[in-house]
């Protein structure tokens, strides 16, 4: 039995590699933040670069999750970086950058509101 992934609406990762991803037919090579109906970059530079305001910033698209990208290792910022999201009861889930990618698009078919904040090294 062969599976095929049904076409969805808004933004679908396509594809990842070292420092890039692929978003539909555009190739990005810089950290960004991608929900089902929006691009926002650049996002962050480097996970050290991580602070309170790239959470902040995060709050206007409205998720109900967020999906962390680390980088090419999964790395865990202080949790007084993300409270923002977490006192609004915005789930972030921390993972390496190809990883958040692919959940991004399965939590994205479901029709749920999900940012995916990937730093790309």
């Amino acid at each position: 039995m062969k599976f095929h992934l049904s076409p969805t609406e808004g933004n679908v990762v396509t594809g990842t590699g070292p420092g890039w991803v692929r978003v539909g037919l555009d190739e990005h090579r810089e950290s960004l933040v991608i929900a089902p109906d929006t691009i926002v970059k650049p996002w962050t530079s480097t996970f050290e670069a991580l602070d309170e305001r790239a959470f902040e910033q995060l709050q206007a698209l409205s998720p109900e999750i967020v999906l962390l990208g680390t980088g090419a290792r999964q790395r865990f910022p202080h949790p007084r970086l993300y409270r923002a999201l977490t006192d609004r009861r915005i789930g972030v889930e921390v993972m390496d950058s190809a990883a958040a990618a692919r959940t991004y698009n399965i939590i994205a078919a479901e029709g749920r509101r999900v940012a995916a904040a990937l730093i790309l090294p």
